[in-house]
């Protein structure tokens, strides 16, 4: 079945089932979010288009909201469902391309560890709508048995996805263990940086920072990497030599564990938290050595003090000074005080809660 495609130069129809969707999704309006991306369809606009100019930047604003505090987190789960669901339904709808898999073969994962898995559902989505046969696998795949898989279906690509930094360490394992079997990498998601330069950096064979990008390097074709050539981590990262962030990985309970007992010292107002309390704020002191861990592997500050800043501006938007964060980072420094990598990292991200706009520095010299 092919529809003639219409006009939508002027974003005008777009617009407005932008503004559609976002309100079913808001109101958990299931039946209307449908109505609003079918009718598009109907229209004459390609599933291609619906996806990627009216549900990703609709998924967009309900994480903007979010952050901001207009959305709670129960909210932004419920409308983050919904749009799976809608998705779901689109891509039972009659086909606009040929026979499926004409294109090729393609397994789109995400990382061990990664449960965002709305952008790769949409990505395969695409590639289905461009006449790729796609082996979507879904969120937290084991880097074992996606390789397993891999091995046995030799597809032309594997497009990875990641949106969280702190799960970069296995997006390098599968990347390497996915070229170690003959299929090459596309790494995409907010994790491998606006750039891709994560991506890069992890040895990816391409990046692609959208859908429609992600075909484009698809159709282009990807060589076929040597098979049985394992890489080393260091061969990619050689500033993982000194081990800060290995050890930094290890000790992240008792750096967490250490971190809340002296905060216990300086802030005598946690004496009085209650049991929740006290675990939001070790969940909290754990995402900050997370983070970190992540900056040490890569070697990033930026993406250290990203987050710190990003952490900060959540709080003011619940109300919480920003600056609640520097007494952990300050524990953090005393626990890492022969960790020089880590210790700059710290400065940066305490730099960020002052409001020091000076940039960060990029990567190691040597990466």
């Amino acid at each position: 079945m092919t529809k003639t495609p219409i006009a939508v130069e002027d974003g005008q129809l777009l617009e407005q089932a932008r503004q559609a969707l976002w309100q079913a999704v808001t109101e958990r309006d299931e039946y209307a979010a449908g109505q609003a991306v079918f009718a598009l369809q109907d229209a004459g606009v390609s599933v291609e288009d619906v996806l990627l100019d009216v549900v990703v930047p609709v998924q967009h604003k309900v994480g903007a909201e979010w952050a901001a505090d207009r959305l709670t987190v129960v909210q932004e789960h419920a409308a983050t469902a919904i749009h799976e669901r809608v998705i779901a339904a689109l891509s039972h709808r009659p086909r606009e391309t040929g026979p499926p898999g004409a294109a090729g073969t393609v397994t789109v994962s995400c990382v061990e560890g990664e449960w965002h898995a709305l952008p790769a559902r949409i990505v395969a989505e695409v590639l289905q709508q461009r006449g790729y046969r796609v082996d979507f696998l879904g969120a937290q795949v084991p880097t074992a048995r996606l390789v397993a898989h891999l091995h046995q279906t030799a597809p032309a690509a594997l497009a990875l996805s990641s949106s969280l930094p702190t799960r970069l360490p296995d997006a390098h394992k599968a990347i390497t263990a996915a070229q170690a079997v003959g299929v090459p990498v596309l790494a995409g998601g907010a994790a491998f940086g606006p750039d891709g330069r994560h991506a890069r950096q992890l040895g990816a064979d391409a990046w692609a920072p959208d859908a429609r990008a992600a075909v484009a390097v698809l159709d282009r074709g990807l060589p076929r990497p040597r098979t049985g050539a394992i890489r080393q981590t260091v061969d990619d990262l050689p500033h993982l030599v000194d081990q800060e962030y290995t050890l930094v990985a290890r000790q992240k309970r008792q750096l967490v564990k250490n971190t809340l007992a002296g905060l216990d010292g300086r802030l005598p107002a946690m004496r009085a938290y209650s049991d929740a309390q006290r675990e939001r704020t070790a969940e909290d002191i754990g995402h900050i050595v997370d983070f970190l861990a992540a900056a040490l592997y890569t070697d990033d500050a930026r993406m250290f003090r990203g987050f710190i800043a990003w952490t900060g501006d959540i709080l003011e938007a619940r109300g919480v000074p920003a600056r609640v964060l520097d007494p952990g980072l300050a524990l953090l420094e005393e626990e890492l005080k022969d960790f020089p990598r880590a210790l700059g990292f710290l400065a940066q991200g305490r730099a960020a809660l002052r409001g020091d706009t000076s940039p960060a520095p990029g990567p190691h010299p040597t990466v």
